[in-house]
């Protein structure tokens, strides 16, 4: 609801603005070119993403995918031990991770929904420290592979979309490192305080 303000607010104010400014014209011929853009990036996206979803699901069929989450349940059963009790959230956090490993930012979004509703159970109406844990964790995910990135930039016209690797693999790890431990701080702080 209130990006609906916001958006109608900066459309009412680029009106007024080119009203007062005499420049109404190009307000117009800016907006149709936004939108002609924006319809253009979506189509050039749709297809890269159709593609990475069809590999996931090349994945999870040859077992791929599951050998992937397979690896991660070692580590997800130390960050989250409540969660790993059962054997089918496990599974969905650990899918949910590895499709955010493979920058299927997307493909994951389901997988993580699932696994915030079987860790939402018994929580009250409030959050428990290890679904915050897991916001966190889909947050600032670790990328191998920043295909959504990649795509876009290859929309773009960029000859090489996977140029920014190193990049992303080191800001991935500093932006998890920082949000496990403030995760782990603010848990340990509301601890205090209950």
């Amino acid at each position: 609801m209130a990006m609906t303000w916001v958006w109608t607010g900066m459309v009412v104010l680029s009106l007024l603005f080119g009203l007062l400014n005499g420049t109404l014209d190009a307000v117009a011929a800016a907006a149709m070119d936004g939108a002609q853009s924006a319809v253009e990036l979506s189509i050039s996206m749709a297809g890269v993403l159709c593609l990475w979803s069809g590999v996931m699901e090349v994945m999870k069929v040859c077992g791929l995918s599951d050998g992937l989450a397979r690896a991660f349940r070692p580590l997800l059963r130390r960050l989250l031990p409540q969660a790993s009790r059962d054997s089918e959230t496990l599974a969905a956090v650990s899918a949910n991770l590895s499709a955010n490993f493979l920058g299927l930012g997307n493909a994951a979004t389901p997988l993580g929904i699932q696994a915030a509703r079987r860790m939402a159970r018994g929580c009250g109406g409030t959050a428990s420290d290890e679904l915050c844990l897991l916001v966190v964790l889909n947050t600032a995910s670790i990328q191998l592979l920043p295909t959504t990135v990649a795509s876009v930039r290859a929309a773009a016209g960029c000859e090489t979309p996977f140029d920014i690797l190193p990049a992303v693999w080191v800001s991935s790890i500093l932006s998890v490192s920082a949000g496990l431990l403030m995760a782990r701080l603010l848990a340990a702080v509301g601890r205090r305080h209950a």
